[in-house]
């Protein structure tokens, strides 16, 4: 099982997706969800994997086709190289250690939902759920915003 994962250049978390399978059809499920709710970035830091640079070239076209507006997007810049990508390892770091710890998963479905809850309280903890009315919530405060 595998976790896809993206971070913006400031290291907050742009998107995360849990899949069975590392290939290409998960590969893009993951881009076209990132894409759809992040829009089109300049540029993606990836490692060697062959499939991950498919997948981005695949959805940056589906992406530009479907543009109605009038300007011309440029096509993502693919920037390949382990140096650059040691930010979403260093962040994907903190979820490692806490699976470790469970000594793996039994199903899909259960490893889905504890990653996702892993995945927004790392959120939390990075300060990205804000909200206008208490500019610096209590993660116990944060939780039950959510959880209601």
């Amino acid at each position: 099982m595998y976790l896809y994962r993206a971070i913006d250049s400031v290291g907050d978390t742009v998107e995360f997706f849990f899949s069975q399978h590392r290939d290409l059809v998960a590969a893009k499920r993951f881009l076209r969800k990132a894409l759809q709710r992040h829009g089109h970035p300049e540029r993606i830091v990836i490692d060697g994997s062959q499939t991950n640079r498919e997948a981005i070239v695949s959805c940056d076209a589906e992406s530009r086709l479907r543009d109605r507006s009038r300007r011309r997007l440029k096509p993502i810049r693919i920037r390949k190289s382990q140096y650059l990508n040691n930010r979403i390892e260093q962040d994907h770091r903190r979820i490692k250690r806490r699976i470790r710890s469970m000594l793996g998963f039994k199903s899909q479905a259960s490893a889905a939902t504890i990653l996702s809850g892993i995945e927004m309280i790392h959120m939390m903890r990075k300060r990205q759920a804000r909200y206008a009315y208490n500019p610096s919530p209590s993660i116990a405060e944060q939780f039950d915003i959510l959880a209601a």
